[in-house]
């Protein structure tokens, strides 16, 4: 019996060895890897801490809060979407500004310039799911 289970597992090694490479279908997938300095990364802010937070302008007037974090397949760069108005989750409306255009001071994030109506202005922003 032992003799029988090494013959079947010697052939189907040697089986498994001698086929040929099966690759998935589609083009070969590459990875490109790069290193990045762990402490450049230190001074940097995790979206768990950054979605939620208040958004402030310069005269510190509450403008709206971020709701989200999006990242585009072809921009690259993060988009900030902020809720606005609305009270208790009603008549809440999103909208989307470039993560880059807001600043981090004293640990608050500020939109320079932004105002409630200004942000009210600018299209509304739906999930799709």
């Amino acid at each position: 019996m032992n003799r029988a289970f090494n013959v079947t597992l010697a052939a189907t090694l040697a089986a498994c060895l001698s086929a040929p490479a099966v690759f998935a279908q589609g083009k070969p997938q590459t990875v490109s890897i790069m290193k990045v300095d762990p402490q450049s990364l230190a001074t940097g802010y995790r979206t768990s801490k950054v979605v939620g937070s208040t958004v402030v302008n310069e005269a510190n007037e509450t403008v709206g809060t971020i709701d989200d974090l999006i990242v585009t397949p072809n921009e690259k760069v993060p988009f900030a979407v902020l809720s606005v108005g609305g009270f208790l989750g009603m008549g809440t409306k999103y909208v989307v500004v470039p993560y880059s255009s807001l600043q981090v001071s004293n640990n608050r994030m500020v939109l320079p310039g932004a105002t409630k109506d200004m942000l009210k202005s600018l299209p509304d922003f739906k999930y799709n799911s």
